[in-house]
């Protein structure tokens, strides 16, 4: 379920499907969002963990943001996990294809796709 932006402008949602933690997003990530991407990231990685950002609701991602999803992905690796995303769309996805970070993180089409067993 895509969460509602409280404020308007960004949200994010965490929940646990099929022991993997997917990280559901919405809205704008920017200089002046990104920190409640930053604490829901920081406060959902447990060690050896996989974690799936669905990026399907989001309708804008600066490198304030971009730069948020690269360093968890830093901290992900770091305890043994794994950071991938998933429902790159639209603007975003062309920021990711722009500037290469679509080559950094593993992407999936969507959240399903991520989930499959055959990409654990």
């Amino acid at each position: 379920m895509v969460p509602e932006p409280e404020d308007g402008r960004f949200a994010v949602a965490v929940s646990r499907v099929d022991g993997v933690t997917v990280l559901t997003l919405a809205g704008e990530l920017d200089h002046d969002t990104a920190e409640p991407l930053r604490e829901a990231l920081e406060a959902a990685l447990a060690p050896g963990d996989r974690m799936v950002v669905d990026m399907a609701g989001l309708d804008f991602c600066d490198s304030t943001g971009l730069n948020a999803l690269l360093h968890a992905r830093l901290s992900v690796q770091e305890a043994g996990g794994r950071l991938e995303l998933a429902g790159l769309s639209g603007p975003v996805a062309r920021m990711f294809r722009i500037t290469g970070a679509d080559g950094v993180f593993p992407v999936h089409a969507d959240v399903a796709r991520a989930l499959r067993p055959d990409h654990s």
